[in-house]
């Protein structure tokens, strides 16, 4: 492997593609792995963040994550900081299924008082969450009323009665990002949207109801100011975006990017996935506007699917969700373009930072964070395979080598079409319940793609996240009940 040979280690979990690697790097290209993450990764990889390394207005590195796979345009787990002034804005930094995100809720339930009822619990979530591709949600609006949803996100939802206030403070942004104009986004990505919130959608998405066992918490003390406090406890994760209206609003402006890239911008990419334009330039504002309505929907997309979690548990239980201690720890974003203030080279500067497949993870201190974590640093949710686990960690100060970036999950080691060819759906669902793990899929072929060994190690990803000082393991969480999209 021609990169491999390239590589130069600065330190036992940082690589680095010099700008020599390839004509047009602007900067270096980083990876962020354990030597065993980066021998498995994608040889692709290297080819995508080198290509990412050349846009226009780059900053410091082009990097990638410990979870890094291939994707379009920047490899999923990418991360790039643009200069407002000379960088780009590019919808193949963001990904398609913008603001893609996790949300963690505990219950004040021990697994002893779910595990009779799990069956049951995972049956009605399946019911009343609706997974799959073209799944449609409870609430019925106008395109008209949609426009709201896409202009105040969970706002939306607390004045409609499906949010808690603390819900939105501990949301990233509050639930809302400010600028998103619906003016900016086409009748056909309002058309594919407005019927979609409070669904899960296809792919990778799902809803796990996990426990926290004691032996898997590591700092007890940040798992108690995160809210959770007792053994065996159980918690409720879940991953989801912005549906067919975030890829619609990225398809259509992928198109336009194409049409003046070159010959109005003059900017020349290696990879037409890269497709970009200058953020401060009307189509990159345009752009940029349309983005924040798909975060927007997505914040909101998953608010509605908390409201009606909440409902079912509190049916099942016969307990309001507030005896049930269902609080919100947080709901953080991947899939993002936002503008930070960070410190370069000693000196402040707002950058426009790119995540595809990257999760945001600030430091103590830092102002973005609610104000009851502010002093121990972000909560950072890194989803796993539905067998092996996802982790709940906390921001680090020394996350600012990577503008406070981390992992976002374990990664895909295989493609879809591989997994489908490997594992059998049906043969999965029924090994998984013989290890207490009870599933629902929208398709068999759906759940043989989300096989545990067609992801990378979870635990290998999480010791190259804390041995970076990306971010710090706070609980493992267990799996016991999945309802996949």
């Amino acid at each position: 492997m021609l990169a491999m040979e390239t590589l130069h280690r600065v330190s036992e979990t940082v690589w680095e593609l010099p700008v020599t690697f390839k004509e047009g790097m602007r900067v270096p290209a980083r990876i962020y792995a354990t030597e065993k993450l980066l021998r498995e990764m994608d040889e692709a990889v290297y080819d995508q963040i080198t290509n990412v390394a050349m846009l226009p207005g780059i900053t410091q590195y082009a990097m990638c994550m410990p979870d890094g796979h291939f994707g379009y345009g920047f490899p999923i787990g990418g991360v790039a900081a643009m200069d407002t002034e000379t960088g780009v804005i590019s919808p193949g930094g963001i990904g398609f299924d913008i603001n893609c995100g996790m949300r963690l809720v505990v219950t004040n339930l021990t697994y002893d008082e779910v595990k009779p009822k799990l069956s049951l619990l995972v049956d009605r979530l399946y019911q009343d969450v609706p997974a799959g591709v073209g799944s449609t949600g409870f609430v019925k609006i106008s395109k008209k009323d949609f426009r709201h949803v896409l202009a105040k996100g969970a706002r939306w939802c607390l004045r409609h009665g499906y949010a808690w206030e603390e819900d939105l403070e501990f949301t990233e942004e509050g639930g809302c990002i400010e600028g998103a104009d619906p003016d900016k986004v086409s009748e056909r990505a309002i058309e594919r949207g407005y019927n979609q919130i409070g669904t899960l959608g296809s792919g990778n998405h799902y809803l796990e109801i996990q426990v926290a066992r004691p032996e898997n918490v590591f700092d007890s003390k940040l798992a108690e100011i995160f809210g959770i406090t007792i053994p065996d406890q159980i918690v409720i994760m879940f991953h989801c975006g912005s549906r067919g209206f975030g890829h619609q609003a990225a398809t259509d402006y992928l198109q336009i990017f194409l049409k003046v890239m070159g010959s109005k911008y003059g900017i020349r990419i290696p990879d037409r996935e890269l497709a970009c334009a200058p953020f401060s330039s009307p189509e990159g504002q345009d752009y940029f506007a349309a983005m924040k309505c798909g975060i927007n929907m997505s914040f909101a997309n998953r608010q509605v699917i908390l409201h009606s979690i909440r409902k079912v548990f509190s049916s099942v239980f016969s307990r309001s969700p507030e005896k049930l201690g269902m609080h919100q720890v947080y709901d953080v974003a991947h899939n993002t373009a936002k503008l930070e203030l960070h410190l370069v080279d000693g000196n402040p500067r707002w950058l426009l930072v790119h995540r595809k497949g990257s999760t945001r993870a600030f430091g103590p201190g830092m102002q973005d964070i609610p104000e009851k974590y502010r002093e121990i640093g972000q909560p950072v949710i890194i989803g796993g395979s539905m067998e092996t686990g996802s982790y709940l960690l906390v921001g680090c100060a020394s996350g600012a080598q990577t503008f406070f970036s981390t992992a976002h999950g374990s990664g895909r080691t295989m493609s879809r079409t591989r997994a489908r060819k490997q594992w059998r759906g049906e043969a999965l669902q029924k090994d998984l319940e013989k290890r207490g793990i009870y599933v629902r899929s929208a398709s068999w072929g759906g759940l043989a793609e989300e096989a545990g060994g067609a992801y990378k190690d979870i635990e290998h990803v999480i010791d190259a996240t804390e041995q970076t000082g990306l971010s710090r393991r706070v609980v493992r969480l267990l799996p016991l009940g999945n309802v996949k999209g």
